[in-house]
């Protein structure tokens, strides 16, 4: 039996995450600087996770974060209406001219041997104003909550930010519930609080509350100092041993930790990859076959594989069959457009029990 102990009991909320809303703004393959339309994806690293388990998975799933009064605001307030998550706000009011906003990020998605470029525009972010005291965890959590979830995406937005995801973690722990983090390392954001030293610092604290962290081989060793073998210049991008010993290295530096997951892709072209996942779960080590991928869009398929990982676990799935449902329900994030799922169970089940492509009549 797993030392992950997962609530089996009925619980207002399987699922809940913290963390930012943004509405990203995709040109499809055309550069931004020949751009002259989009369409508008609403995302967040750590919302994604939740509407797939909501729209897809059939969760009772919830997000805390920031929300602005503005028509933007808006925007994003219908779209989590439409995947059926639970929100949770703290309320900032757009003073009509510099905000506070809600992040903007640019993300083409290339084209064969062109990569995808993103930027993003973070000036003023109502999520990075949350602070501890923002959200009534007690009151969120009072009808039972079974996983609770946020990156670090989050916690590099500001000073105050992986503060309160220590805060959100430690409430979840007294609620009986899982705490999962996606280490998620994004050197642009971390740069204007301290760069890498700040994140090691600030991410090993953040893993002192964790059980269950989706990070590679590199995001440990680099971004937590965990010890592990090297990594190359010119790596085997499915090394899995690697990934294990770098796991169990990181369960000895924090023995709260008792599951980490992450997926393997190697990019042949922006439409062609290869696609794996491994588990590490309490010393025990799975792995999935390696797929070929015809893109569409990549973004996201990391928080698709979160989500299908965490939905096994959740529904008392096997270790390899829930390892292998996040797995089919990232590899199929990545041909729809935009962030979110639009997968449904049925789909993901007959990819991860090896489905093909063919025509359904």
């Amino acid at each position: 039996m797993s030392n992950l102990e997962i609530r089996k009991d009925a619980c207002d909320l399987d699922f809940l995450a913290l963390g930012a809303m943004v509405h990203r703004l995709d040109p499809g393959v055309t550069p931004f600087r020949k751009a002259r339309s989009v369409e508008i994806h609403v995302s967040g690293g750590e919302y994604n996770v939740a509407a797939g388990l909501s729209d897809c998975f059939g969760l009772r799933t919830g997000i805390a974060t920031a929300m602005v009064n503005y028509g933007i605001g808006e925007l994003v307030q219908n779209c989590i209406r439409e995947t059926g998550v639970q929100p949770f706000y703290k309320w900032f009011e757009h003073d009509g001219v510099r905000g506070p906003n809600i992040a903007t990020v640019y993300s083409d998605r290339g084209q064969g041997v062109r990569p995808p470029v993103v930027f993003y525009n973070r000036s003023n972010e109502a999520a990075a104003m949350l602070k501890c005291g923002d959200f009534d965890w007690g009151k969120i959590m009072s009808g039972g909550l079974k996983w609770f979830h946020s990156g670090g995406i989050f916690a590099a937005l500001s000073e105050t930010t992986s503060d309160l995801i220590i805060e959100g973690m430690q409430a979840a722990k007294k609620a009986g519930a899982i705490n999962s983090f996606d280490l998620n390392y994004r050197a642009k954001l971390w740069a204007a609080i301290g760069g890498l030293p700040r994140a090691q610092e600030v991410q090993r604290r953040i893993a002192s509350n964790v059980d269950a962290l989706f990070a590679g081989s590199e995001d440990m060793q680099e971004r937590l100092g965990i010890a592990g073998p090297a990594v190359p210049a010119a790596k085997n991008q499915f090394d899995f041993e690697t990934f294990f010993e770098t796991a169990q290295n990181m369960a000895k530096a924090f023995p709260n930790i008792k599951m980490v997951a992450t997926g393997f892709r190697e990019v042949h072209s922006a439409n062609r990859h290869d696609w794996a996942a491994a588990l590490w779960l309490d010393g025990q080590k799975y792995v999935t076959p390696i797929a070929q991928l015809d893109v569409l869009d990549r973004i996201g398929s990391g928080d698709g594989f979160a989500a299908g990982l965490i939905y096994g676990l959740i529904n008392g799935r096997r270790p390899e069959e829930a390892l292998r449902l996040g797995w089919a329900h990232g590899a199929l994030l990545a041909t729809f457009p935009g962030d979110v799922t639009m997968a449904k169970l049925e789909e993901v089940e007959a990819f991860a029990n090896g489905g093909s492509a063919d025509v359904q009549r």
